[in-house]
């Protein structure tokens, strides 16, 4: 009995072997199988991404083919070859499927192969023009608003203490979400049950939520599908809203109501699930970092002193259009050392994929492509002087101006950071999102003192389980305190 189970496991030993075994080809990248049959590197990849890739770079230079989970990956960490994958005129590369896979392990959801063609047509207008006007006025409104509504039951000069990160979080998707979605009524519960659903998102997308958890993003999720039901459905949304347009959008797709629902919480955590956070690490960075700090308000004192502003006044117009190179500059810094992105897309048929430096290599139909921003090129030692420091004056030319040239092996790049992606797939909202981070920032900043509890606080360390997911977010907060300045505006 023994000895026929011990061939039996053989047996299936070999098999698995033999499905799973794989050699490098010639003008093949470096392929690194790792020791596990079929798993490959799976288990490193999912603890700690960067350190992994970085291994990986180091062994194998820019260019590299893993095996993760049954899958073959070449991870791609030059910056001047991007262009080949990112704006790829030769239908080598798709992003649809693995999308399509994405949405239906997170969010349950199903749509059409072209709907992310279709939505990006939808979507250009909303961010463009006169609507991106409307839209950047009535977030200042609805931020200005909840900012007060803060302090209706305290005394207006009373100090409030609060972790930054809830803070931030709180106060930005609220805002964000009374401008997009326009139901006063139920925010408070979304915000509530978003926090529960994006807390455990990770875990959701790599398949590792232990059973509680499960139990627990099941009913964060029939919660909010059951609160975003679309009001204008019903004739209670405005007229022309952007929430009455994206339903209209996904009837014209010819998507049932139940996928309506389900396209609505995507559309609510893809638009409110990075102001918060990245708002959060702006704001430490200044906060820790006092000669930052006093560089944005020198420059908030330059702005008031040609502005006539207040907190009655809701258009804050001294934010648009105005020069602030030290806050652009801070912000590139933020973002820099705190957005993972993952880009990523399937070999849909062979490739030669032309490396700046000149050489070729061999892409295999069903492979992956991963491109990782986060360690090239906005971690690379040879772009950026000790990377993993943050400096406010990185963005900034001696004249003051905002710096765009950063070089590697001599030459410019085109991307010396990727936090809203590139190439064709780039984010349609990314003006929209500076320009809340900005109001939100300086809104903070002109009317509200704000300072950390604990002077000596240092800034908390990244939540590992974040990486690949747009913005990181922290492994622990920063405790503040703030109140409503006594005279209005002051900095």
């Amino acid at each position: 009995m023994l000895g026929t189970a011990f061939l039996l496991l053989n047996g299936l030993l070999i098999l698995l072997l033999l499905f799973t075994f794989r050699t490098r080809k010639k003008n093949e990248p470096p392929l690194d199988l790792g020791f596990i049959p079929w798993l490959g590197h799976a288990l490193e990849m999912r603890n700690d991404v960067t350190k992994f890739l970085a291994r990986m770079k180091d062994k194998h230079g820019d260019i590299f083919t893993v095996r993760v989970a049954g899958l073959y990956v070449t991870v791609l960490l030059d910056p001047h070859s991007f262009d080949d994958v990112l704006n790829d005129n030769t239908n080598s590369f798709d992003s649809t499927h693995i999308r399509g896979q994405l949405l239906k392990q997170i969010f349950n959801l199903q749509l059409p192969g072209n709907y992310p063609t279709s939505e990006r047509k939808w979507m250009e207008p909303h961010f463009q023009g006169l609507n991106l006007d409307r839209l950047k006025t009535s977030m200042n409104i609805h931020l200005t608003n909840v900012m007060l509504k803060s302090f209706e039951s305290c005394s207006p000069s009373e100090w409030r203490e609060e972790g930054l990160f809830e803070l931030c979080y709180s106060f930005l998707f609220r805002a964000g979400y009374l401008t997009l979605f326009e139901m006063k009524d139920d925010v408070a519960a979304i915000y509530e049950e978003f926090r529960k659903f994006d807390n455990l998102l990770p875990k959701l997308a790599r398949s590792s939520l232990k059973q509680e958890e499960k139990k627990m993003v099941a009913t964060s999720q029939e919660r909010l599908l059951e609160l975003l039901s679309p009001k204008c459905l019903n004739g209670e949304s405005e007229a022309n809203s952007w929430q009455q347009s994206y339903v209209q959008f996904l009837q014209q797709q010819g998507i049932d109501v139940d996928m309506q629902k389900k396209a609505h919480l995507l559309q609510l955590w893809t638009t409110q699930c990075n102001a918060g956070p990245a708002a959060f690490w702006l704001l430490s960075f200044l906060l820790t970092h006092p000669e930052a700090m006093e560089a944005v308000k020198s420059e908030i004192r330059d702005l008031l002193s040609l502005q006539d502003t207040s907190l009655q006044r809701h258009h804050l117009n001294w934010v648009e259009g105005a020069s602030t190179p030290v806050f652009d500059s801070i912000l590139n810094e933020t973002l820099r050392l705190t957005t993972s992105v993952s880009i990523r897309r399937e070999v849909v048929q062979d490739k030669i994929l032309r490396m700046a430096n000149g050489k070729e290599y061999r892409l295999r139909r069903g492979d992956r492509v991963l491109l990782f921003p986060f360690l090239s090129p906005q971690m690379d030692p040879e772009i950026y002087e000790e990377p993993e420091m943050f400096k406010h004056d990185r963005f900034l030319n001696k004249d003051k101006t905002v710096k765009k040239e950063f070089f590697k092996d001599g030459k410019q790049l085109k991307d010396y950071i990727l936090p809203w992606g590139a190439g064709k797939s780039i984010c349609v909202g990314r003006k929209f999102a500076v320009t809340t981070i900005k109001q939100f920032v300086f809104l903070l900043l002109t009317h509200f003192d704000l300072e950390l509890c604990n002077p000596d606080t240092k800034v908390p360390p990244f939540n590992q389980s974040r990486f690949g997911f747009g913005m990181l977010q922290p492994d622990g907060d920063l405790q503040v305190r703030f109140r409503l300045k006594r005279t209005q505006p002051e900095i």
